[in-house]
């Protein structure tokens, strides 16, 4: 990309993440004022139990990855994996299971 381009993008992307944390912040806000509670104790539950599949997800993959990147190296003769993809697909592993697993367990019902 261009020397021009990454200020822009920069800049693009801090803007949106304010304009989502105003929004987060807003919807707190009503949700207070509306007397509904934040947290009770199913969600509180379901919560619970997707941090600690997620944890153990997010283990078993990274343990997986660090013995691909291990073998296809030393073995396979594959090339060494770059770190700032490895973090992302770690990132995206993290967030997809722990969304699956608290729409699953709060359409469980009770468990």
């Amino acid at each position: 990309m261009t020397d021009f381009a990454w200020p822009i993008i920069l800049i693009v992307n801090a803007v949106l993440v304010l304009l989502v944390g105003m929004l987060v912040l807003w919807k707190i806000h009503k949700d207070k004022k509306s007397g509904y509670p934040i947290q009770d104790e199913r969600t509180t539950k379901i919560r619970g139990k997707a941090a600690i599949g997620t944890y153990y997800i997010n283990l078993a993959f990274m343990i997986s990855l660090a013995l691909f990147i291990i073998f296809g190296t030393e073995f396979l003769d594959l090339p060494e994996l770059d770190a700032g993809w490895a973090i992302i697909a770690i990132m995206l592993v993290s967030g997809i299971s722990y969304g699956l697993l608290s729409l699953y367990y709060s359409r469980k019902g009770d468990f």
